[in-house]
């Protein structure tokens, strides 16, 4: 388990796959987890590769807990099964998306009702089918692909003081509040999450979905916040983008936010397209 590890190790990993689909995808992965300055661990990831009805499907998520880790714990252990073996899976991708997510939010829930403190967590996830990458978000994990150098955004962060969240949040009833930054019920600092059963319904895990071409993309990074607070989505591609060894890669953002002095878990996954 990471947690119990030296707060200074890094804990990495990557393979290479191909898909099969109208043509062949071949891609490499890296991850990198580390607990930093942080007492606990709380970020966990998934890297998976399977087969669903004939048909070879990679998944990629970077799931940050807040109020303990059990709820990133069960996001890495259940969304890409929930996911996987939705019917809809294949054929409606995005449909299957937002149902899967929240299925897995209303079980994780109902797994809750005995626990008397609040959990919750983010999840930034990309799935690979075909020659697609549809890019699934909930919370601020973050995944920003890299386009022949320039880096593109492929979530938004769910923030509180976003207006559209803002106004979701006050036609649900509830409200936003400075308490050292913007949080919803002057409690949480992001809007949309897994869990925190104590601020539904203002708090929801409804995905934001975007779709990219694999062909589009020459990289992708998904990572926490631990991550993000401390450099800019082109400081991220910049620094990865000529590091054909995507675990090195993982490592090597991990470091540097580190000696950027973020004092929060970072965890990230880099998933490199390979021309075939």
């Amino acid at each position: 388990m990471i947690s119990n590890m030296d707060p200074y190790s890094l804990f990495s990993g990557g393979g290479i796959s191909f898909l099969t689909g109208s043509r062949t995808v071949k891609f490499s992965y890296g991850y990198s987890s580390f607990k930093g300055k942080r007492a606990s661990m709380e970020d966990f990831y998934e890297t998976r590769l399977s087969e669903v009805d004939g048909q070879m499907v990679a998944f990629f998520g970077v799931f940050d807990g807040h109020g303990g880790a059990r709820t990133a714990e069960y996001l890495k252990n259940n969304l890409f099964k929930n996911l996987s073996g939705h019917p809809k899976f294949i054929r409606d991708t995005k449909t299957a998306i937002v149902e899967a997510f929240r299925q897995t939010d209303a079980d994780y829930l109902n797994e809750e009702k005995g626990q008397q403190k609040d959990a919750g967590s983010t999840a930034s996830t990309a799935v690979l089918l075909g020659d697609r990458l549809l890019v699934a978000n909930v919370g601020d994990s973050r995944v920003v692909a890299s386009r022949a150098g320039s880096a593109i955004p492929l979530s938004i962060d769910h923030k509180p003081d976003r207006t559209d969240e803002r106004q979701r949040i006050e036609e649900a009833g509830g409200f936003i509040i400075w308490a050292g930054t913007w949080r919803v019920g002057g409690v949480l600092a992001v809007s949309r999450a897994f869990g925190d059963k104590l601020l539904k319904p203002f708090v929801v895990a409804e995905p934001e979905i975007q779709e990219e071409e694999i062909d589009a993309v020459d990289l992708i990074i998904i990572a926490s916040d631990g991550l993000w607070n401390v450099l800019s989505n082109k400081d991220a591609v910049d620094l990865v983008q000529d590091i054909t060894d995507a675990e090195a890669a993982s490592r090597k953002l991990i470091q540097e936010a580190d000696a950027r002095g973020s004092s929060d878990n970072i965890t990230c996954v880099v998933v490199r397209f390979e021309d075939s």
